[in-house]
Protein backbone atom coordinates (compact mmCIF):
# COMPACT_ATOMS: atom_id res chain seq x y z
CA UNK A 1 0.00 0.00 0.00
CA UNK A 2 1.24 3.47 -0.82
CA UNK A 3 1.41 5.70 2.26
CA UNK A 4 0.71 9.35 1.48
CA UNK A 5 -0.60 10.59 4.81
CA UNK A 6 -0.75 9.83 8.53
CA UNK A 7 -4.28 8.48 7.93
CA UNK A 8 -2.92 5.94 5.41
CA UNK A 9 -0.30 4.79 7.92
CA UNK A 10 -2.98 4.61 10.63
CA UNK A 11 -5.13 2.35 8.48
CA UNK A 12 -2.28 -0.12 7.94
CA UNK A 13 -1.44 -0.18 11.66
CA UNK A 14 -5.05 -0.71 12.77
CA UNK A 15 -5.87 -3.34 10.13
CA UNK A 16 -2.75 -5.31 10.94
CA UNK A 17 -3.34 -5.13 14.69
CA UNK A 18 -6.92 -6.33 14.35
CA UNK A 19 -5.93 -9.06 11.88
CA UNK A 20 -3.47 -10.29 14.51
CA UNK A 21 -6.26 -10.16 17.10
CA UNK A 22 -4.31 -7.82 19.36
CA UNK A 23 -5.93 -5.20 21.54
CA UNK A 24 -4.54 -1.69 21.64
CA UNK A 25 -3.41 -2.47 25.18
CA UNK A 26 -1.60 -5.64 24.03
CA UNK A 27 0.20 -3.70 21.31
CA UNK A 28 1.14 -0.84 23.62
CA UNK A 29 2.62 -3.28 26.13
CA UNK A 30 4.58 -5.16 23.48
CA UNK A 31 6.00 -1.93 22.06
CA UNK A 32 6.70 -0.16 25.35
CA UNK A 33 4.33 2.70 24.57
CA UNK A 34 1.18 3.93 26.23
CA UNK A 35 -2.29 3.02 25.04
CA UNK A 36 -2.90 6.71 24.26
CA UNK A 37 -0.05 6.61 21.73
CA UNK A 38 -1.59 3.61 19.95
CA UNK A 39 -5.01 5.30 19.90
CA UNK A 40 -3.50 8.50 18.46
CA UNK A 41 -1.45 6.56 15.90
CA UNK A 42 -4.50 4.59 14.73
CA UNK A 43 -6.42 7.84 14.32
CA UNK A 44 -3.70 9.28 12.10
CA UNK A 45 -2.51 12.00 14.48
CA UNK A 46 0.19 13.74 12.44
CA UNK A 47 2.34 14.63 15.45
CA UNK A 48 2.93 11.06 16.67
CA UNK A 49 6.60 10.42 17.34
CA UNK A 50 8.20 8.81 14.28
CA UNK A 51 10.51 6.51 16.23
CA UNK A 52 7.65 5.03 18.22
CA UNK A 53 5.49 4.71 15.10
CA UNK A 54 8.22 2.75 13.34
CA UNK A 55 8.68 0.54 16.41
CA UNK A 56 4.95 -0.25 16.40
CA UNK A 57 4.98 -1.06 12.67
CA UNK A 58 7.97 -3.38 13.02
CA UNK A 59 6.44 -5.09 16.06
CA UNK A 60 3.38 -5.84 13.92
CA UNK A 61 5.58 -7.28 11.18
CA UNK A 62 4.97 -4.41 8.77
CA UNK A 63 7.84 -3.96 6.35
CA UNK A 64 8.76 -0.33 5.70
CA UNK A 65 10.58 0.67 2.51
CA UNK A 66 11.45 4.16 1.35
CA UNK A 67 11.97 4.94 -2.29
CA UNK A 68 13.33 8.33 -3.22
CA UNK A 69 11.75 9.72 -6.33
CA UNK A 70 13.67 12.57 -7.87
CA UNK A 71 12.62 14.83 -10.65
CA UNK A 72 15.07 15.50 -13.46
Amino acid sequence: MKINSPKDFALVIKRTRTDLKLTQSDLAGACGTGIRFIVDLEHGKPTCELGKAIRVALMLGIKLDAIAVTEK
